[in-house]
């Protein structure tokens, strides 16, 4: 195929992945990053944009991977922002995590300015995205569909189309982020109890993942534990973020998240004791802080 333009713009562990994706499947991919060394090492996969404007300029596709809806709406209608250096007609696949409100918000400004919107959050992991096998939770108009289909088919293992308008998409991610978060909360509970009743938790590890009792984030946030190594794969802040997202909304629709709630009193006392920029599996340091434990040592940790 003729290779179309297309940006990326927030070079993350996640953003990285998908632009590389994009250039692996034959996209002219232009990517930026506030992070200089990101984008130099990008430039070993495809165009390395100094700025977002000039990533934007002539991009059918822009792929906005950054960390919340406010870094969304400076990318796209900040002073250099895309939205001015797009053309008419080109599609915003808009990855960050944020409300249903600020979803259909930003939706609402772009296709005002001639731009299509596809609300589009992401999950998966830094691994998928480099294999181009994430899962998106999109929704938005079947143009937004359609002209992001190509960019969406290079990223993604799974595609979900959950509706015709923007803000769907938010809603089912947040949905998704208040069990990711109660289920990391809980595997950092149960590791550290484990360690409180003497018990080998590496043997814990090896029973719970084959019983009733596992969890995926259990799985795969536990091992971190075991390791003693804290190094951000994803970050307690992230769920500091997402979890009063979800609170947010609990409050806007007057219903009750008290279990979401509680796991989100452990990430922010978890990011209040430093911990904050570390791994989210982090929680299960401040209990051992909490009840006098030694777990593995930190080797990698940020805090």
């Amino acid at each position: 195929m003729d290779k179309t333009n297309a940006a990326v713009i927030g070079l993350g562990s996640m953003g990285f992945g998908m632009a590389v994706s994009l250039a692996r499947k034959g996209f002219d991919v232009a990517g930026t990053d506030v992070n200089a060394e990101a984008v130099q090492r990008f430039a070993a996969h495809g165009r390395a944009a100094r700025s977002i404007a000039e990533a934007a300029t002539g991009a059918a596709i822009l792929v906005v991977v950054v960390v919340n809806a406010a870094q969304t709406r400076t990318v796209l209608f900040g002073p250099e922002g895309a939205a001015n250096a797009l053309p008419k007609g080109a599609v915003v696949i808009s990855s960050a995590t944020m409300s249903p409100k600020d979803a259909e918000a930003l939706a609402a400004e772009a296709e005002a300015r001639g731009l299509l919107y596809l609300d589009a959050p992401i999950s998966g992991g830094a691994q998928r995205a480099a294999e181009g096998a994430l899962t998106v939770l999109a929704s938005g108009s079947d143009a937004a569909f359609a002209k992001a289909q190509p960019a969406l088919d290079a990223m993604a293992q799974k595609l979900y189309k959950l509706g015709d308008k923007p803000g769907i998409g938010a809603a089912f991610k947040m949905v998704n982020q208040l069990l990711a978060g109660v289920h990391i909360a809980a595997a950092c509970e149960a590791i550290t109890f484990a360690k409180r009743l003497g018990l080998d938790i590496g043997k814990v590890y090896e029973v719970i993942t084959a019983a009733a009792g596992n969890s995926w984030m259990f799985e795969n946030r536990v091992p971190h534990i075991l390791e003693g190594d804290y190094s951000p794969k994803s970050a307690v802040d992230i769920f500091t973020k997402d979890l009063g997202i979800v609170l947010d909304m609990s409050r806007d629709t007057k219903f009750p998240t008290p279990i979401a709630g509680q796991a989100f009193q452990m990430f922010m006392m978890t990011a209040a004791a430093g911990m904050g920029r570390d791994d989210d599996a982090s929680v299960a340091r401040l209990y051992a802080q909490i009840a006098g434990l030694d777990l593995p040592s930190s080797i990698k940790s940020n805090g």
